[in-house]
This record gives structure tokens, sequence and C-alpha cells, in this order.
């Protein structure tokens, strides 16, 4: 799974006209469930985003998480964060999971962020979706389960 995680001020999602999503300082998270998922991948992104040190404390530092300041959170489904754009101009999204099984992990990591104690808020999967955001610092901060797996070199 993947997760592109914003620090907010503000943010909202809108679909037909009509705000799905609304929440005030936290975080925004495009949210991709990619093929092979499960929900040890979940698991993994909600407590790595809902523990994510990033927003500052008295001395300004990055010492905060999104519980420790009751930030909210706002999820919205993103099979995008799949593309493979290594050929040609047109992106490909076969890395992305089947609509279906992505749902069901998305819906069960929604519940996983519940569950360690954020409010969230989502947009609709497989909607047409505006996302409006107000980026604070900006902070943008992308996250990969797959990370979990392997280590890094360097």
């Amino acid at each position: 799974m993947r997760a592109l995680v914003q620090r907010v001020t503000q943010a909202s999602v809108t679909v037909e006209g009509q705000v799905a999503g609304s929440i005030g300082p936290g975080l925004l998270v495009f949210l991709g469930v990619g093929q092979g998922d499960t929900e040890e991948d979940a698991a993994y992104l909600a407590e790595k985003v809902a523990n994510l040190r990033i927003f500052a404390d008295a001395e300004g530092r990055f010492n905060l998480s999104a519980l420790e300041v009751k930030g909210e959170a706002l999820l919205v489904s993103q099979f995008t964060l799949y593309a493979e754009t290594r050929k040609g101009r047109r992106p490909s999204f076969t890395g992305a999971a089947p609509p279906q099984e992505a749902e069901a992990l998305f819906q069960r990591t929604v519940a996983m962020f519940q569950e360690r104690g954020l409010q969230v808020e989502t947009g609709r999967f497989q909607a047409h979706m505006r996302v409006s955001l107000v980026n604070d610092g900006p902070v943008t901060i992308m996250i990969d389960s797959a990370e979990r797996r392997t280590p890094r070199k360097g």
C-alpha cells in the first residue's frame, strides 16, 4: 500500500457537488492499494501514519503526531499512486489492486485509523472527487508498505 501524507490546516473532498468529507487541522492521506496488499500492509500504514511525528512542539520541532495534537484524518482512495510511467506517455495502473479488493482493504484501513484514535473522514471510493486542501508547511511524505520488507540501500 502507498500513502501520500500531507499535513494540512484543512481539507475536504467533494463528490457531485456535495461534501463527502471535511477536516480541520490534521492529515490528508491519499491511499493506494496495490496488487497483493494485505491487512498487514494496512496495519503498517495506519500505525506509521497515525504516529508520524510531523507536527511541531513548543520549540517548533517535528516531535508530535496527529494523535498527540488531536488532529483529524481525511483518507482518499488514490489508485493513481501506482502509476507506472517508465514506458510511453500514458501511465499504466496494472500495479493497483482490482477495485473490489482495493475497496475492501481501503475500508479496513479506515477502521484501523479509527481504532488508533483518529477522527476519520473519507472521500467516496471510485468516484470522481475534487479535493481541496491547505498544506501546512508544506509537509508531504510518501510511505510505501513494501519498504518494511525491503531494506533501503545507502
